[in-house]
This record gives C-alpha cells, structure tokens and sequence, in this order.
C-alpha cells in the first residue's frame, strides 16, 4: 500500500469539557478514515493518534509528527473548519507547499478563508461540497473513484 493520506481536520476546538473530540465528530472522522482504508489509503491522524483527545501529544511532537507525516504523504485531504482552524489551516499550508495534491472538504451555505478558497491558483486542488455528514461520505466515495489531480 504506498497510497499515504493526511486526513486533517480542526482538533482542540471539536473536545468537550472531557477534553474528547465530541461524537458526532469522531464519528465522522472514524469513517472518514475507514472510507480511505477501504479505497487502499494507508491514513495519518491526529485524532486516532492521540486517541481522539486522551492522549494528547505536546505542541513540539504533535508540529513534528504532522509535519512528517504530511511531507511523506501523497495527498491531504482536510476538513478546514467554520470557525477556522488554525491548525488545520498551516497543514493545509504545508501540503501546498510539498506540492501535495489536495482534497479540501466544504460544508454547502459556509464561509471559508480566501486563501482556502482561492488556493486552487497556487495548487491542486480539489474541492468536495457537502450537505451534511452522509452527504459528506457520499461525496468522499465519488471522489475516490473519479479522475483527480495529476500525481495522485
């Protein structure tokens, strides 16, 4: 398997006052992953690598940790998030940056960042819009089995 995915998505601001990722979430983020898993993508991610906010990774091993594992990627697909994510947005950044393709996951009627929304100019970019969560894995299985960017 040498298809490597970076599912990236908002983190601290998704944990409840038990400083877990809240269900609705993580349960769309587990299929998320098991939708790339199923399709043969081996999946780097923060929430099933800190188990899904019980472990917690300092900010020095968590940079680190994401920053490998985007370079090594062969693409990132991210949830960018509404409020923003800081986060999610620098690795976002770096995977433009390493010239990765890139799956940036939309909710419909929502208010992205210009440089999310305009960063198709500098990379590849494909952009997924969604209703709702199974509308969202709908949407992720199409693109799976469509035509995507060059050097997927």
């Amino acid at each position: 398997m040498n298809n490597h995915v970076f599912l990236a998505a908002p983190f601290k601001q998704l944990l409840t006052q038990d400083k877990v990722i809240d269900s609705q979430n993580m349960n769309l983020i587990k299929q998320v992953i098991q939708l790339l898993v199923d399709a043969h993508y081996a999946v780097d991610n923060a929430h099933q690598r800190e188990s899904w906010g019980q472990h917690m990774m300092t900010p020095d091993e968590c940079t680190a940790a994401d920053f490998d594992a985007i370079k090594k990627c062969q693409m990132l697909m991210a949830f960018p998030g509404s409020p923003a994510s800081p986060g999610t947005h620098i690795e976002i950044g770096w995977a433009s940056a390493f010239d990765k393709p890139i799956v940036l996951l939309l909710q419909e009627n929502t208010t992205y960042a210009y440089l999310v929304s305009g960063l198709r100019t500098v990379s590849c970019v494909n952009y997924v819009y969604y209703k709702d969560d199974a509308d969202c894995l709908l949407k992720i299985k199409q693109f799976l089995t469509q035509k995507r960017c060059e050097g997927e």
